[in-house]
């Protein structure tokens, strides 16, 4: 159904999917991980390769030579969009909210790798803002260098934080089906599949795949920063114009998901103490890393719905792992207590 979209390769599919025994047996619940962590181009940032696959089919589609992109300093997209915008010839430009203050002496993490490769870095003082707050009152700044690049010739490509257009979001429709197709061929029906949300892509593209097929896995995001009242509405909306892009008949409702805003702590890259155990409990129990930015929150927040029971002893569980272990290795006021030996 997706094929006329159109897309790169870019990432290694299908992505790893597998039991975690040692938790599976601790708690009596079948739980298995898709290991969106490997997705690729490399083995740094998050997840947002799927939806880049179909963006820059269509930035080079349109004859752009020069992707601009938002994100916080140590934002996995903007990392990976650089990365393949590399990969794909073309010029990659961040913008990028100063959450937290990066020290120019020792910058860390994917800020430093945005530096290898070569991305035009314009950072923005947040001073207490969300990102998406920090862009739209930076507009004037925006603007005034994208114009500068246009009269320099440049064809641009906007690309919004997290790649969450509805375009990018069927690459989780994708990653929706590809998850099904593997739990299915191991004899599995998932009762849950959790993930982290945020910009709303990755949320919006599963539950447009989970209307495509019809199942009835009950799909449950944890938010990872503050988000308004609306942001259900949101993801519904980007879902169905996800869907309409695929020539889909079928519809996103509220129905088919449940966010939560229980288990980000404090804010958006603000280190949460009890996900930080969490990180820790996985790392000690599996051997698999989680960050304190995205995956390790809403790991702790499944771990909790497990916890109190509202998955039943016997469930099975996917957890999706969206990768962005990078932000292990950011400063210390988004790694929190986790340099600290427990």
């Amino acid at each position: 159904m997706l094929e006329h979209l159109g897309k790169l390769k870019l990432g290694f599919y299908p992505t790893p999917f597998h039991r975690l025994d040692r938790i599976s047996g601790e708690y009596g619940v079948e739980l298995y991980v898709k290991r969106e962590d490997f997705s690729g181009m490399t083995l740094f940032g998050g997840n947002k390769i799927r939806k880049l696959e179909y963006l820059l089919h269509d930035a080079i589609r349109q004859g752009c030579d020069t992707v601009v992109t938002y994100g916080a300093t140590q934002s996995n997209h903007a990392m990976e969009t650089a990365t393949a915008a590399r990969k794909c010839g073309l010029n990659p430009v961040l913008f990028l909210a100063a959450i937290v203050e990066p020290n120019a002496a020792d910058i860390r993490a994917n800020l430093l790798l945005d530096t290898i490769l070569g991305a035009e870095i314009n950072i923005i003082p947040a001073n207490g803002r969300s990102t998406k707050q920090t862009m739209e009152e930076s507009q004037d700044l925006i603007q005034g260098r994208i114009k500068e690049l246009e009269a320099q010739g440049h064809k641009i490509y906007n690309i919004p934080t997290g790649g969450s257009l509805p375009l990018g979001a069927c690459g989780f429709a994708d990653a929706y089906v590809e998850t099904m197709e593997q739990a299915a061929a191991m004899g599995l029906k998932p009762d849950y599949l959790f993930t982290a949300t945020g910009s709303t892509g990755t949320l919006s593209g599963l539950c447009a795949g989970k209307a495509l097929l019809g199942n009835d896995t009950k799909l449950v995001g944890i938010e990872v920063g503050p988000k308004p009242a609306s942001y259900p509405e949101e993801v519904i909306a980007l879902a169905n114009e996800a869907l309409r892009l695929m020539g889909a008949d079928e519809t996103v409702t509220t129905d088919l998901f449940t966010v939560t805003d229980r288990y980000y702590g404090a804010g958006y890259e603000v280190p949460s103490p009890a996900a930080n155990d969490d990180i820790r409990y996985l790392a000690r129990t599996e051997g698999i890393f989680t960050d304190p930015v995205y995956s390790g929150k809403s790991f702790h927040g499944m771990m909790e719905y497990i916890r109190d029971g509202r998955v039943p002893k016997g469930s099975t569980v996917v957890f999706l792992h969206t990768g962005g272990a990078t932000a292990l290795f950011s400063e210390s006021g988004i790694v929190g207590d986790l340099s600290c030996r427990k």
